[in-house]
């Protein structure tokens, strides 16, 4: 008996502990690491570095290979008698291999370079924001998660009151003391509370496989989800991401203007150019020659219609379509937090008015079940004034955890 008793201890702690287990923190942190958009930072590190080397590329000697062959109509012809200039044949070929080195740019190379540098940085707080707002969606469906399992162990403790109940009824009867049909009355009660629970047992299905597929981690019906403690701060602070986001793209903006300044600036390039053809660089010698050419070049576009000027005030307005975009985002947001602090307020209320209703239900009940015990009452009078009382304890569940969900979005909307 003794090896029994540890044998079935040991099973049921072995099945405690395997027993799965989630918080609303861990969902928050699979939502972030496994949602699809997830997958994209890693690819806009790879694709900046592709785009870093094309703009490298440009530091380096840039190869160009011609060849062609023509046939021209009329050559030089030098009319003097006896000079011995033969003209050049009307077929000509040539092929040549071109080297051009860029010597100096101004840094526009270099600011290119700190401008990619800034977009990914602003594209990967993008992805950042949007996983971010997905924890209003996770809020919503782990809190109606903790209010099924609620609302199921609320209605065990229904039924088993009435099991209970049912045994003292029909006790009653058999002496004499309760009418004979009261028993048939609380067995429909129980009969409707199966009913309740499958109900509440399909709603908390679908509820957790919405969530499973959402973080991407599987969860199941006997999954324990802690019901989390939330404090919440009420001040003016609002700490989002998305202003994180609209900094970074002025500052993507700041780099593009000095780009746009490096524009104008001359351009050094050194060139050499070899060749073989017919003919080479003497063009009175018809013979097939190699050649080369080798130099420097300066390209400075001094006068650009003040088109420099005109990007630059582009520059300017979309600096200022940032400000009014984040003007805009703090105000909403603070309308919302607002209006979310009215909502916390409320649900104080109703929970502390929902003690005082289940304290009366309380007393009320239990006069109920003594003048039923005496047969003074019918079953279904006893029954109505229980499910009042489960009624009021189940809003006063409900109030309770629409107030965690409605601090959790204050903290969602406030950026904690």
């Amino acid at each position: 008996m003794n090896r029994f008793i540890k044998y079935s201890l040991l099973l049921f702690a072995t099945s405690v502990l395997s027993q799965q287990q989630i918080s609303l923190s861990e969902c928050y942190s699979l939502i972030s690491e496994n949602y699809p958009i997830a997958k994209q930072n890693p690819l806009l590190e790879e694709k900046n570095a592709l785009e870093l080397e094309v703009i490298s590329n440009e530091k380096l000697p840039q190869l160009d290979f011609n060849a062609q062959a023509t046939y021209q109509s009329e050559v030089i012809n030098i009319p003097i008698p006896n000079s011995g200039v033969i003209p050049p044949n009307k077929d000509q070929y040539r092929a040549t291999l071109s080297v051009n080195q860029l010597i100096y740019a101004g840094g526009k190379i270099d600011a290119t370079y700190l401008l990619k540098e800034a977009s990914l940085k602003t594209q990967q707080k993008q992805v950042e924001v949007n996983l971010y707002q997905l924890k209003k969606q996770v809020n919503q469906l782990y809190f109606s998660i903790l209010l099924s399992q609620e609302k199921n162990s609320l209605l065990k403790n229904k039924q088993e009151l009435l099991l209970a109940k049912l045994k003292e009824v029909k006790s009653g009867i058999k002496n004499g003391m309760v009418l004979p049909t009261s028993d048939k009355v609380i067995e429909v009660e129980l009969l409707k509370i199966s009913q309740q629970f499958v109900e509440i047992h399909q709603t908390k299905k679908s509820l957790i496989s919405s969530l499973s597929i959402l973080i991407s981690k599987d969860l199941s019906e006997t999954t324990t989800f802690q019901n989390p403690k939330i404090n919440i701060q009420i001040n003016d602070e609002i700490t989002r991401l998305e202003l994180e986001l609209f900094q970074l793209k002025k500052e993507e903006i700041d780099y593009s203007e000095e780009i746009i300044s490096k524009n104008n600036y001359p351009k050094l390039f050194g060139f050499a150019t070899g060749g073989y053809g017919n003919p080479g660089l003497d063009p009175l010698d018809n013979s097939f020659q190699a050649f080369y050419t080798v130099g420097i070049k300066l390209n400075w576009n001094v006068f650009d219609w003040n088109s420099t000027k005109k990007q630059r005030q582009i520059i300017t307005i979309n600096k200022d379509i940032i400000d009014t975009e984040v003007e805009t985002f703090s105000l909403n947001t603070q309308i919302q937090l607002e209006q979310l602090q009215i909502e916390i307020n409320k649900y104080f209320k109703f929970i502390e008015s929902d003690f005082k209703i289940i304290s009366l239900r309380k007393e009320v009940l239990k006069s109920a079940a003594s003048q039923l015990k005496n047969g003074v009452i019918t079953s279904s009078a006893y029954i109505t004034e229980l499910t009042k009382l489960y009624d009021d304890r189940i809003t006063l569940s409900t109030h309770e955890i629409q107030l965690s969900l409605v601090k959790a979005n204050y903290n969602t909307t406030k950026g904690n």
